[in-house]
């Protein structure tokens, strides 16, 4: 018996050895890293015009800004396609560990701005589009985590003016601190952040990141099978601009 129990216990060892390795495989050579946090250095220019550049073999796109526009930006402005909103959440699957990244791009809604004053901004991100580099983690995502048939989308509301230090002219960053309502999985809660904004062109751009503890707004842990995750992750948001 002595034998076959040490062919047994060696399979298992072996086993978990082979599972570990292939999943180290997966994320760091076929999964790859994590995408890079959003930043005011991913938006295009508002006035760009597109040249091709041939990287390593393939093509990329690089934008050529025009001048900056030097007029006020008062008035109401909408998200743009370019706009990004999403989710980073570390997960630890077998003993590797990973991030979840799941971002999209359909933002609506609208914010006003009169002289160094943002008087209102209203935004909604469809949650149901939010996807990752896993359709099993979208899965997850879309059900027993976020319930998105029945919160099919998140929330922000300005709750207090934001006092710009100087109206943007120029690609210059200015920082200010925003005061909202933010509304996730159903649940709103009063959230106070740092953002980062500029003039990009004939755009506005506004970059962000919001800490979300889970279980403020009665989110399930991620956590599930193999893999498990820390009871917190970050709203992540690049929104891009454009004059109504």
């Amino acid at each position: 018996m002595v034998r076959p129990l040490k062919w047994i216990i060696g399979a298992v060892v072996a086993l978990a050895v082979a599972v570990s390795a292939g999943v180290f495989v997966y994320i760091h050579f076929i999964e790859g890293p994590a995408p890079a946090r959003l930043s005011l250095s991913q938006v295009p220019s508002g006035d760009a015009s597109a040249t091709a550049t041939t990287i390593a073999g393939s093509t990329a796109t690089t934008a050529v800004a025009g001048p900056v526009p030097s007029g006020g930006v008062d008035g109401s402005w909408s998200p743009t396609t370019d706009s990004q909103v999403g989710y980073r959440v570390k997960e630890t699957l077998f003993g590797q560990k990973n991030e979840a990244v799941g971002r999209t791009n359909k933002v609506t809604g609208t914010v006003t701005i009169s002289g160094t004053t943002v008087s209102t901004a209203d935004l909604t991100v469809d949650m149901k589009s939010v996807k990752s580099s896993e359709s099993q983690r979208d899965g997850q995502f879309n059900g027993r985590i976020m319930n998105t048939s029945t919160f099919p989308t998140a929330t922000f509301k300005l709750t207090q003016p934001v006092q710009l230090p100087s109206v943007p002219t120029d690609t210059t960053p200015i920082t200010v601190k925003a005061t909202g309502a933010l509304t996730l999985h159903g649940v709103t809660k009063t959230v106070s952040f740092d953002i980062r904004a500029q003039r990009t062109g004939s755009n506005l751009a506004i970059n962000s990141t919001i800490p979300i503890t889970f279980a403020d707004y009665n989110i399930d842990n991620p956590s599930g099978g193999p893999a498990s995750t820390e009871d917190h992750g970050e709203l992540e948001l690049l929104i891009v601009l454009a004059k109504s």
